[in-house]
């Protein structure tokens, strides 16, 4: 599951203030927001076939249209099962995830029966997305069910500061903070002026008071229109690492930047993507005719400061050919690039998503593809000490097509056959037989297949012994260790399809 800095309010409300939603327009929203109950089953990293205990939580969501709900990703994420109840009712309706982003933290769900979902939309309409930012310093109303009682709530908070943050798995976008107090239940709820949304409630401050955090209509939309075709990509982005600000005045004498010349310096070498057009030492001086100060930062609409960054997804998206045009100075000329952007990346270390770990059991060793969501439940700084490229090369892309670090997620399961060996903590696999592993398709392929006496298995990890082990022994007690161990299933499907191909 994901993991946030800022906790996220998922059983918020705002200091109540005097409310300028008037008493038609408050009616009208109310009935279009629901409460959200949630089941969640975590996922368990050491034993990825089975699942952590179930959890309760509730949160918000508002009716939009296409007869479909919004909400925050963390309020359904591992959902077991959902249930909206509409206000001022005691029903509970059933219903499932269309469309969830957990990197900016929005899903979309719908009413599973047809029968429910028409009755449902009928009596409750959905609601007006506003097609502007809210002014700083103007005042907003979150609508939903947070703590403290049963019925719907509406309170009230000012807009105190609009940025273009990161929020998670490598997602940027335009976050919203309110100078209020958010609590736990009004998570996914609508942020409104008037009668229209401006935003979506999605986290707090736990250490700090008066300090809540929206997701805005700008983003909510993006997210819409990527999921219509059935899967979520996630906007355009710069893969390009290593710039700086250009503030300081001896790093200004050395490149000769006068005054007049402000922006910020790329100073990477290109080889964290073959598509960077950059050079060392290139002024990123404009962005989409926007000019850049020392700090990265461009100004908007109403004097409105935000990074650079802002520009490239809006860009990007209306660009037919993947790029964004940008300015750069170099060596003292002003030169325009057309520099190439991309919603996705092949990580070597993808993310998991609203998912679960895939694996496969051999003998008595559990194997599994490392995934972000690894890294967050392993101890990382150990495994970078133990030499395991999954700490060691979380940023990396695919050298080729399907590469995957393969580790070794538990400890052994019982049985004789591993008398006088160890395992070391969560260490990553090299070789079988000699023979480099870069997936555990490879590997379970590769088992399969062997017509060798013995398998050897060597991995990176310093203090992590060679196993061997009798091939057709390991094959053969693969199902009475299952058994043992009330595990109904050898492997994820993917691997499985593999294994039972003769």
């Amino acid at each position: 599951m994901r993991i946030q800095t800022l906790f996220v309010l998922c059983i918020a409300s705002f200091a109540l203030q005097t409310s300028v939603v008037s008493a038609d327009d408050s009616s009208q929203v109310r009935e279009s927001v629901v409460k959200i109950f949630t089941t969640q089953r975590g996922p368990d990293f050491e034993s990825p076939w089975t699942k952590l205990s179930p959890q309760e939580i509730s949160g918000t969501g508002f009716v939009i249209e296409g007869n479909r709900i919004l909400t925050n990703a963390h309020v359904v994420e591992m959902a077991s099962q959902i249930f909206v109840q509409p206000p001022n009712s005691a029903d509970k309706l059933r219903a499932n995830v269309v469309g969830i982003a957990q990197g900016i933290d929005l899903a979309v769900i719908e009413l599973r029966k047809e029968s429910d979902r028409s009755s449902f939309h009928e009596a409750h309409p959905p609601l007006q997305l506003s097609e502007t930012l809210p002014k700083i310093g103007s005042t907003v109303q979150a609508i939903g069910f947070p703590m403290g009682g049963e019925q719907i709530s509406l309170t009230e908070g000012v807009v105190s500061r609009i940025e273009f943050i990161g929020y998670s798995q490598d997602t940027a976008g335009l976050r919203v903070q309110v100078d209020a107090a958010l609590n736990h239940g009004n998570s996914g709820g609508p942020v409104v002026q008037g009668d229209q949304v401006v935003g979506v409630v999605f986290s707090g401050v736990e250490s700090a008071d008066n300090i809540g955090y929206l997701i805005p209509v700008d983003e909510v939309v993006a997210f819409l229109n990527d999921i219509e075709d059935g899967e979520y990509n996630g906007r355009q982005r710069l893969f390009a690492e290593g710039f700086q600000t250009a503030e300081n005045p001896s790093l200004r004498d050395w490149l000769n930047l006068d005054s007049t010349q402000t922006g910020l310096l790329y100073t990477g070498d290109g080889s964290e993507s073959d598509t960077i057009v950059f050079e060392k030492w290139d002024l990123i001086d404009s962005i989409g005719g926007h000019d850049i100060d020392n700090a990265g930062m461009i100004t908007i609409d109403d004097n409105l400061r935000l990074s650079w960054g802002y520009m490239v997804p809006r860009l990007g998206e209306a660009s037919d050919n993947n790029t964004i045009p940008v300015t750069v100075l170099r060596d003292g000329n002003s030169v325009e690039l057309n520099v190439p952007v991309n919603s996705t990346r092949d990580y070597l270390i993808p993310a998991i998503g609203d998912g679960y770990p895939e694996y496969f059991i051999v003998g008595p060793m559990v194997f599994s593809p490392a995934r972000r969501e690894h890294l967050m439940a392993f101890y990382t700084p150990y495994l970078a000490m133990q030499g395991n490229p999954a700490a060691l090369r979380a940023d990396d892309v695919q050298e080729e097509n399907g590469e995957e670090i393969v580790m070794l997620v538990s400890n052994f399961l019982p049985h004789p056959i591993t008398k006088g060996y160890d395992v070391s903590y969560k260490p990553a696999l090299k070789t079988v037989n000699g023979e480099t592993i870069n997936s555990l398709e490879q590997l379970v392929e590769m088992i399969r297949n062997s017509e060798e006496d013995y398998l050897e298995f060597a991995f990176f990890d310093d203090g992590q012994e060679t196993l061997i082990f009798d091939r057709e022994e390991l094959i053969e007690v693969t199902e009475e260790i299952l058994e043992d161990n009330s595990i109904r299933k050898q492997g994820s499907k993917r691997f499985m399809s593999i294994w039972d191909d003769e």
